[in-house]
């Protein structure tokens, strides 16, 4: 039992620091960049804000199996990586290369498709973003696997402000859409030689067919659980930009860009640790399952506040921050940002369940979710425009996925009355919030300070929470006490 606790607390030390510098490295890179952001979305407007969605939607579609999944397998690798790093980085870098040319000679017919021919040469160029993707996607894993996260936190910001800023200077000098892609692909090459430079091991290229079929049976479901879930987290889009054209897909964006913020800020840090902190306590199920559900209490706390908030408080948030041209947006955000708090229990409940190998689940439930969901934003579209589409998202996420990933967890060891106890008071807290936050926003006038005034009503509520859970919070830092594993 001391060796037990002694390397629980150990890889959780390891855990809680690199979720810390992951944390860090979340909150600049939204914080500082949202001020250009701003700048850029009203330099640009909602129509060629639409033109980069598309091709925005095309990378994020593409990347989300380009490396096969195969990298994911270096953290859970029980050896040392060193020994699949150059299969992986091979399969990575073929896929991504013939990726790449598939989306540049098909760039037309997906600028259509998905609303606007003049999104074509943008799609283009974010293509190349493919390959330098499946080049540092080893790299990337190896120090998520290390929980090297101060090196990650440093390259990412380099990344952020070096996009961002080459990005706000071209639209400056009116380069439209382009100027957004350009940045990106400039700070992705930046990123990937930062992240070559500090990876542990020396990149090489090999292939090992010993191994091949234990990486594919890793990757291959996870691959196609990821196109799964990019199809399903992105087939709003491309439904609101195919059938609504490149102006309601800038609206649509925006307001998904604002809901994305508490899953970029609690979420993301998160997931860049999670996943290694759970593999390393897999031989200990029961274990696992406490800090699981004391992560998704404290998450809860944290994070369903502030979405309720952002939701009642949506159309004094979309005034003030980016102004008139983009107040359409609110009745999509009031939907989205309650969406948002669903996403961040998803995600967490699906690097849980990859962790004890279980994606043929998360295949499962997103196909569900997929199947479900595309009618009924398809049905919703027309009638109710892009708000439309994001009340169907949220209504099956609610009615759909959110039962099918208590079930397979309950499957894996998670109770459900464990998890629905570890959200229970933080949702009826912001359940509460919801009312007041659109009071604020109907009734003050100004809307900086109906924003504010729902801003520090989630923050109260927020404090409070965390506070009553001041013992947990401690137990999951484990500061070298067997308390924190028990």
């Amino acid at each position: 039992m001391t060796r037990a606790v002694h390397e629980d607390s150990s890889v959780t030390q390891l855990a809680s620091r690199a979720f810390r510098w992951s944390f860090l490295n979340t909150v600049a890179s939204r914080l500082g960049p949202l001020f250009i952001g701003i700048a850029l979305a009203r330099l640009l407007g909602p129509e060629q804000f639409g033109v980069f969605a598309i091709a925005m939607v095309t990378l994020m579609a593409v990347l989300s199996f380009n490396e096969l999944g195969v990298s994911l397998a270096i953290i859970r690798w029980r050896d040392d990586p060193a020994s699949i790093a150059p299969t992986t980085n091979t399969i990575s870098v073929l896929s991504s290369a013939l990726l790449t040319a598939a989306v540049v000679i098909g760039a037309p017919w997906i600028s259509t498709t998905l609303g606007d021919v003049r999104a074509t040469p943008v799609v283009q160029v974010m293509a190349l973003s493919i390959v330098i993707n499946g080049l540092v996607a080893t790299p990337a894993a190896i120090l998520q696997r290390e929980f090297m996260q101060k090196q990650r936190t440093i390259a990412d910001q380099v990344k952020t402000w070096l996009g961002a800023g080459i990005s706000l200077t071209l639209a400056l000098f009116g380069w439209g859409a382009m100027s957004l892609a350009i940045g990106h692909l400039v700070a992705s090459v930046v990123f990937a030689v930062m992240l070559l430079r500090w990876s542990p091991l020396p990149y090489r290229f090999g292939w090992n067919k010993a191994i091949l079929g234990k990486l594919f049976r890793f990757g291959i479901p996870l691959a196609l659980s990821s196109i799964v879930l990019c199809a399903s987290g992105y087939a709003d889009q491309m439904i609101v930009g195919s059938v609504l054209g490149a102006h309601a897909l800038g609206l649509y964006v925006l307001a998904f860009n604002l809901a994305s913020w508490p899953v970029s800020i609690f979420s993301h840090p998160l997931r860049a640790v999670a996943p290694a902190a759970f593999s390393a306590l897999k031989d200990d199920p029961p274990r696992m399952s406490r800090n699981f559900s004391r992560v998704l209490a404290l998450l809860s706390c944290v994070a369903v506040p502030v979405c309720l908030a952002l939701s009642g408080a949506a159309e004094p948030v979309v005034g003030f921050v980016y102004g008139d041209a983009w107040q359409a947006s609110a009745d999509v955000l009031l939907w989205l940002a309650a969406l948002a708090a669903l996403r961040i229990w998803f995600e967490l409940a699906y690097d849980y369940l990859v962790v004890i190998g279980k994606s043929g689940s998360v295949l499962v439930i997103q196909a569900c979710s997929f199947a479900v969901s595309l009618p009924v934003m398809l049905l919703a579209v027309h009638p109710f425009g892009e708000a439309g589409v994001a009340a169907a998202q949220f209504a099956v996420s609610l009615a759909v996925v959110l039962p099918l990933y208590a079930i397979s967890l309950h499957r894996s060891g998670v109770r459900i009355s464990d998890s629905a106890k570890a959200v229970a008071i933080p949702v009826g807290a912001a359940i509460l919030v919801w009312p007041a936050a659109w009071a604020f926003a109907q009734f003050i006038a100004i809307p900086f300070l109906a924003a504010a005034a729902a801003g520090l009503l989630a923050a109260a509520i927020i404090g409070a929470l965390v506070y009553r859970l001041r013992d947990d919070v401690k137990a999951l830092r484990l500061s070298g006490r067997a308390k924190g594993v028990t």
